[in-house]
């Protein structure tokens, strides 16, 4: 049975909500087998140790980049009718939402996605922070937070259609995108190598890309075989926790669609993926110290990510990965973010833990 045919029997919503829980299931067990995580790939930049986890991300980055390049060259995606793409954009809001999130995400050790797949694994701190997270964006999407949101939204804003297409500003096209997409498969390869032979580095950090590609088709395909206006989008994790956030408290619940199945789908998949790696365990919170950490770093990751138009999946690879200026400019963001968060609130930490122990060494006996 063809697309046209499950719309015309099941209508749009049904549709869309199942191809969301299959996709984010897909995504949920190739992220938590791969241990996806952009913190963790930042820290191994600003640390330069380059490691595995840098490769799990550029192999995640890239293989989203090339599949969606493929998709545009192959008339399976017509990209000008994606939000990133074809609605006004705040870069001042991408760039100071980016810085925002990465630094959050230093705090409470994990992006937004990363602490999904931490709770699927029973992970009482990112569960908690997941819920912050989502209140938080909640709150800046259509509550008290929102007022500052639009505020520096609308200190720098840029049009919708080409000048928010990196790819049409450049002149370069779908295939300058493909060639740029390898050209990061290459680096994602070298670095692989570098790091040492793993099958689920390679085989969940290409899935995960995979599946972010697969959103997008997905929800293009759907909405070219609809007799409704259905909004073409891709894998993002801060409106989806928003809008189910809206469902648990609100007796006005959000339209049915991708995300209401796609949330769901990333932690059945993520609790699959931490079953047969026998991952799953229960962890919380140490002190009060590390409790307060957590808050604040999902507060901010929750106002950043509404600020940026999305999260270091939503934004950085989804919004990536079809050249949106705005996201491009927020994952800069989210980068420069993490690395000055590490500076001041890590790195001191490991410095004076090293003199300690020079120390330690020069007095023993």
């Amino acid at each position: 049975m063809d697309i046209a045919a499950l719309v015309e029997s099941y209508g749009e919503k049904a549709v869309l909500a199942a191809g969301g829980m299959v996709i984010g299931a897909l995504f949920g067990f190739f992220a938590e087998r791969s241990k996806f995580c952009l913190r963790a790939a930042t820290l191994e930049f600003w640390h330069h140790t380059y490691g595995e986890k840098i490769s799990v991300w550029l192999l995640t980055f890239s293989s989203a980049v090339i599949g969606v390049q493929i998709l545009i060259l192959t008339h399976h995606m017509d990209i000008n009718s994606a939000r990133q793409i074809s609605a006004t954009g705040s870069l001042s809001g991408a760039l100071i939402g980016g810085l925002l999130f990465g630094a959050g995400m230093i705090l409470t050790r994990g992006c937004a996605s990363r602490l999904l797949i931490l709770s699927a694994n029973g992970n009482l701190r990112a569960l908690l922070s997941g819920l912050i997270f989502a209140v938080t964006a909640q709150a800046s999407l259509g509550g008290a937070l929102s007022p500052w949101r639009e505020t520096i939204s609308g200190w720098w804003t840029v049009d919708g259609g080409n000048a928010r297409n990196l790819l049409a500003l450049t002149g370069v096209g779908p295939w300058g995108g493909l060639f740029f997409g390898l050209i990061w498969l290459i680096a994602a390869l070298y670095f692989s190598v570098r790091s040492g032979w793993g099958l689920w580095k390679w085989v969940g950090g290409i899935g995960s890309g995979v599946a972010v590609a697969l959103a997008w088709g997905f929800n293009y395909l759907v909405s070219t075989n609809s007799f409704e206006v259905v909004p073409v989008q891709g894998l993002t994790f801060s409106g989806p926790s928003a809008e189910w956030l809206m469902r648990v408290v609100s007796t006005t619940n959000p339209a049915i669609g991708f995300s209401f199945g796609m949330l769901p789908g990333v932690f059945l998949g993520s609790f699959v993926g931490a079953w047969v790696g026998k991952d799953f365990k229960l962890e919380g919170f140490s002190d009060g110290y590390g409790m307060r950490r957590y808050i604040f770093g999902a507060m901010f990751m929750g106002f950043g990510a509404m600020l940026a138009g999305g999260c270091a999946v939503g934004a950085g690879i989804t919004g990536g990965s079809i050249f949106a200026t705005t996201a491009w400019l927020a994952l800069v963001g989210m980068w420069a973010g993490a690395g000055l968060m590490d500076r001041l609130i890590d790195s001191p930490k490991i410095v004076v833990s090293s003199v300690e122990a020079a120390n330690s060494a020069r007095i023993a006996p």
